[in-house]
């Protein structure tokens, strides 16, 4: 059950994660070349893959607290481990990073574009907020690989 749990992670990280941040990642591109079809299936990916995350700390919440199976009567993770509630919280941070910075401001972007407003201004927030996100996802990878203090 371990293992069934584990690869429900990995690919819900794998589909999940994966998307959302490739999606704040080129988000500024629609901004940058004034594409308002671009902009708004951006900003409607991020929501969704957004919320498909929360499958991710689903999963992992199960998995740490099943069994270990080389420990006898111990958990595979405490939430009181570094790494386990540093993960939980950086993920949480990336997501209302985009769902109050990154979505709004592509939503803004569209409605401008449509107007045939300038979005100059708007670029560099979507790339920034886009390359802080992408960060936090290495950040967590990195917590979850080497797992410090565990």
């Amino acid at each position: 059950m371990v293992k069934l749990v584990f690869a429900l992670h990995l690919l819900f990280a794998i589909f999940a994660i994966g998307p959302l941040v490739h999606a704040a990642t080129t988000a500024g591109r629609g901004v940058r070349t004034g594409n308002g079809v671009a902009t708004a299936s951006s900003a409607r990916m991020l929501k969704i893959y957004s919320y498909a995350s929360v499958l991710v700390v689903i999963a992992g919440m199960a998995l740490m607290s099943m069994d270990d199976p080389d420990a006898k009567g111990k958990k595979l993770g405490e939430f009181s481990q570094t790494w386990i509630w540093l993960s939980a919280a950086l993920w949480l941070v990336a997501v209302v990073i985009v769902l109050a910075v990154v979505v709004p401001t592509l939503n803004k972007a569209t409605a401008l574009i449509q107007e045939q407003s300038s979005v100059v201004t708007l670029t560099g927030r979507v790339a920034a907020a886009g390359g802080v996100v992408a960060l936090i996802f290495a950040g967590i990878v990195f917590l979850m690989v080497y797992q410090p203090g565990h």
